[in-house]
């Protein structure tokens, strides 16, 4: 599958896409809303922020809770169900007089129905596209979640200023009420993907046996820290440069959806594994630039050019599925998802932490610096993850674990295991003979 025309004729992806991009237009809309709500009401900064941002760290909470929900229910039901969730509450948002304690109240909830919301999606999403189809998908939801963004930012002003605020966000509501039809009515009904009831204590085992990968790990935490180190950078474009920060603001999305085109449709199959280190460090390089005063093009051109990076996150997710059972992608797809938005937020209020010492530009390289420390010290740990780790001179190759240990059976171990040069010999037939006889007796 090399062309988006082939994923809309692929049965199940287009009303998932009109599901996506509705939702994610409705939230954006009804985020600008509540803060510019929240703010005239009380006049706090930080208040108005968090209730824009504010529902991503309880996307941690859902992750911990509640993910194994993602594999264990149907998915149409469970989509139709979050995006219900989300234009009930935000009607109820839109109430006059609703004290803050309900309404933060209420964007918890909305929290925990992202986190479950993005497990199911990306878990159905790998379930209705053929085997390599993934990535494609993937960037092309990405790309629409940054074009959604844009779109419900100036429809939320727009709206704000021709009528109120209050009546955008009971527009968003109905725009979620009409996803959940999307979802209804235009989805599949097919089984969950995982057996048993979901709960916290299966959210917690399953949760446990994704974190003890080896191979797994590393990908995990490349997907999280050093992405939201360089969301921290991206959170002081207001105070860097009040008068060009919306110029910033559209370059880093048109250069995230520039790295998910060439990622997804322009770069050969073969060649992506190559990208992955390049555009890892890509991503924060340019940042470091930001410590001395530089004009608002440059500043403008380099953003855009650091943003093109954000693509070496489809190639390690594409790794992620590879080392994932499918009982399990949707509530690994889920956990990296919502972990990733807490770390944005967690990476935003270390950067407006950092900028109350420094100067935002060198407060932005400080936060540059850092996600190329993390980046550097989990390449390592991510040849694991890499296909091609035990193939070819000058790779390193996997580390073999003992016959029947917990990790024998996992993709790295197997290629290390078959890829590892062994002196050629009566010696080396007499272990081939042993090893086979352990393994006959184990599949026995």
């Amino acid at each position: 599958m090399r062309t988006y025309r082939e994923l809309f004729r692929t049965p199940g992806f287009p009303p998932l896409f009109a599901l996506t991009a509705t939702q994610i237009a409705a939230g954006t809309l009804s985020s600008l809303a509540l803060g510019t709500l929240i703010y005239a009401r009380t006049g706090s900064p930080l208040l108005a922020a968090l209730s824009m941002f504010g529902s991503s760290f309880a996307q941690v909470v859902g992750a911990t809770l509640l993910m194994s929900a993602a594999d264990r229910l149907r998915p149409r039901a469970a989509l139709t169900l979050v995006a219900l969730t989300f234009g009930v509450v935000n009607l109820v948002l839109a109430v006059p007089g609703l004290p803050l304690a309900v309404s933060f109240a209420l964007l918890l909830v909305t929290g925990l129905a992202a986190a479950l919301g993005g497990g199911v999606r990306y878990g159905l999403l790998g379930e209705i596209l053929p085997p390599g189809g993934y990535i494609l998908g993937r960037s092309l939801l990405t790309m629409v979640d940054g074009a959604m963004q844009i779109a419900g930012f100036a429809a939320g002003g727009l709206l704000i200023v021709l009528l109120s605020a209050r009546a955008a966000l009971v527009l968003g509501g109905v725009l979620c009420l009409g996803a959940a039809l999307i979802g209804r009515l235009g989805l599949a009904d097919r089984p969950p993907r995982a057996t048993g009831r979901p709960s916290v204590r299966v959210t917690w085992r399953v949760n446990r046996r994704l974190w003890a990968s080896p191979a797994r790990r590393p990908l995990f935490l490349s997907l999280w820290v050093p992405n939201g180190l360089v969301v921290g950078a991206e959170a002081l474009f207001v105070p860097y440069a009040p008068r060009t920060a919306g110029a910033l603001f559209v370059a880093g999305a048109l250069g995230m959806i520039a790295g998910d085109l060439g990622v997804g449709r322009l770069v050969p199959h073969r060649l992506r594994p190559r990208l992955v280190t390049p555009l890892r460090f890509l991503l924060a390089a340019p940042y470091l630039l930001f410590a001395l005063p530089l004009p608002a093009p440059v500043a403008t051109l380099l953003v855009a050019v650091a943003s093109t990076g954000y693509g070496a996150g489809l190639l390690l997710q594409e790794r992620l599925i590879a080392h994932t059972d499918e009982t399990m992608r949707g509530q690994a797809l889920g956990l990296n998802s919502s972990a990733m938005m807490t770390m944005q937020a967690v990476g935003a209020t270390s950067a407006g932490l950092l900028a109350q010492r420094l100067p935002p530009g060198p407060a932005m390289a400080v936060m540059g610096a850092l996600s190329l420390l993390v980046t550097a010290a989990l390449s390592r740990g991510l040849r694991l993850s890499d296909p091609g780790a035990g193939r070819g001179k000058g790779r390193a190759r996997c580390r073999r674990p003992r016959l029947g240990s917990p990790h024998a059976n996992d993709a790295c171990s197997l290629l290390g295991r078959a890829s590892t040069p062994v002196a050629r010999g009566p010696l080396h037939s007499s272990r081939l003979r042993l090893r086979r006889r352990a393994l006959r007796r184990r599949a026995g």
